[in-house]
């Protein structure tokens, strides 16, 4: 009798330690796939910003040249201000300066094709909204003629990269009259 009832509570702890056995390899399987689904969605978020900054390195890699080529732009555009408006076409009695004013229109061109072709695109002109984060007041005159709030003059034309601002527009704002 003594070792039916041995065997019946060995079998009873064996029962309770398989169960426990059980118990504990469900609890590290539901730690292994819960680590499992962690790591591979760590993964997935890891390929995702590596992707938006290759897209982002490719978008902007040209920003630096881009701004050393704004002073170039600038300086064709105060050479075509430059030249009286009379005296653009004149190339009868002005023939020197008339080419002159014609090849340096060409580059200015030639130079904001090149720009557009690569994302940089020129903005900033009178009457636009005066936006802060396009836009660097450089002072505010009243003007009867403009709108307050507006853009009055452009001093320095700004330029954006693939929608991100390289250099603000230098800008006179209109401000309402006293």
């Amino acid at each position: 009798k003594a070792s039916a009832e041995e065997t019946t509570d060995n079998n009873a702890a064996d029962e309770e330690s398989a169960d426990d056995i059980v118990t504990k390899l469900e609890s590290q399987i539901k730690d292994l796939k819960d680590n499992l689904l962690r790591s591979l969605a760590e993964q997935e978020n890891t390929r995702r910003i590596a992707r938006r900054d290759v897209a982002n390195s490719k978008s902007f890699a040209i920003s630096s040249f881009a701004k050393s080529l704004l002073d170039t732009s600038d300086n064709l555009t105060r050479a075509l201000d430059a030249v009286p408006e009379e005296l653009r076409h004149d190339h009868e009695n002005n023939a020197v300066l008339a080419n002159l004013y014609e090849g340096i229109s060409m580059t200015d061109d030639g130079l904001n094709k090149a720009f557009a072709k690569n994302g940089l695109k020129k903005f900033g002109a009178k009457g636009d909204k005066f936006d802060p984060n396009i836009h660097e007041a450089l002072f505010e005159y009243p003007d009867p003629e403009g709108v307050p709030g507006n853009v009055g003059q452009v001093m320095k034309a700004g330029f954006m990269l693939n929608d991100r601002v390289v250099r603000p527009a230098e800008v006179g704002v209109v401000k309402a009259a006293p």
